[in-house]
């Protein structure tokens, strides 16, 4: 994992962030490591749903994101996999295949 940190700032509800404090405190942590946690696992879920999946690579078929976001968000191989499907579904490889 990277040691480079990215300072962020957001808005919670009180009651969300007082339960985060809790546990921080049962588990001897802080906060951010609570919050940056939660959040790990939330995008590595978040990977693993197929409808998520699917937004995603619209986004990237859609020139939205890019490779690199898309490979952050899925994974190297799935990644790769919506990439390849991408040049197949290029104009140019369809009008190249339709003159085969």
């Amino acid at each position: 994992m990277s040691s480079d940190k990215k300072r962020v700032q957001f808005r919670a509800p009180h009651r969300l962030i007082d339960r985060t404090d809790a546990l921080a405190e049962v588990l001897g942590e802080d906060r951010t490591d609570i919050l940056v946690t939660a959040l790990r696992e939330y995008l590595q879920e978040a990977a693993h749903d197929d409808a998520l999946t699917q937004e995603i690579a619209a986004a990237y078929y859609d020139d939205e994101i890019s490779f690199e976001q898309l490979k952050a968000l899925v994974g190297a191989e799935e990644a790769t996999n919506i990439r390849v499907l991408k040049q197949q579904l290029d104009g140019d490889f369809i009008d190249a295949a339709a003159d085969l």
